[in-house]
């Protein structure tokens, strides 16, 4: 299996891939056509980075038909959508920072789709030729802002609040996979991407008709029931079947 990661050694920052005897680092502007470059690095030696650098990260609303009775929210007729600024993003093992403004921030743990080329206008019987790949998001959000606001900018947006990562895995299926949310060792989210209302090529298709993906950008699928405050301390994690584990501290 293979597993791309953007990562730091030294003063150094490049793409590679993590290999059991360490991480081979790669060349090339298009994630699609990467080649190494460079003798391998060993683990310890490198600092994890988010695994991908998006313009932006498209996130779904009440994708999981649970989610959706959880909040009580009919199951929608299209794709809901909103948007999580690139300044929003951190890596793995990055602190997630709460902000004075909000009283109450709460974990999403997403499937995240990562482009690996220019799409528009992509018809879903090809959305699989856009895709580098997958990896966990947490769509961190400030729920009383929420709810206040009406609409979910200020919520979604603060920096930190889109950890993603630890890797991105390519030729995964992602129409059946176990996700969990689990803070502090206990297991809060579980559910499977089989649940998804709307599955990775109908979204790939329907928001490359509204907005051009750039390589590197992100789509968040949506979160499963379970949701719930993080607090100061707190250590959340994401694991996803044949991903692995996207943890975070709460500062």
């Amino acid at each position: 299996m293979k597993r791309y990661v953007r990562f730091q050694w030294k003063d150094e920052v490049s793409y590679g891939l993590w290999e059991e005897e360490g991480v081979q680092p790669l060349r090339g502007e298009d994630p699609l056509s990467f080649e190494p470059q460079g003798e391998r690095i060993p683990h310890h030696e490198v600092r994890l980075l988010p695994p991908c650098c998006p313009t932006k990260v498209v996130a779904l609303g009440l994708n999981y038909r649970d989610h959706a009775e959880e909040t009580g929210h009919p199951l929608p007729e299209v794709p809901l959508l909103f948007m999580k600024p690139s300044t929003a993003v951190i890596g793995p093992m990055e602190r997630i920072v709460l902000p004075p403004s909000s009283s109450r921030v709460d974990y999403e743990a997403e499937l995240a789709v990562v482009i690996g080329k220019t799409a528009k206008d992509v018809p879903e019987d090809r959305a699989g030729d856009y895709i580098w790949g997958y990896c966990c998001l947490n769509d961190v959000t400030a729920r009383d802002l929420q709810a206040r606001d009406g609409q979910w900018t200020r919520s979604k947006s603060f920096d930190t609040f889109c950890p993603i990562g630890p890797w991105i895995v390519p030729e995964l299926d992602p129409s059946d996979l176990t996700i969990e949310g689990i803070l502090n060792g206990e297991v809060r989210q579980r559910s499977s991407t089989r649940e998804l209302i709307f599955k990775v090529p109908q979204l790939i298709a329907f928001i490359s008709e509204i907005m051009t993906l750039l390589p590197g950008d992100v789509i968040a699928t949506g979160t499963p029931s379970g949701i719930g405050p993080l607090s100061r301390g707190d250590r959340f994690q994401v694991r996803i079947e044949g991903i692995g584990v996207l943890e975070n501290e709460v500062a």
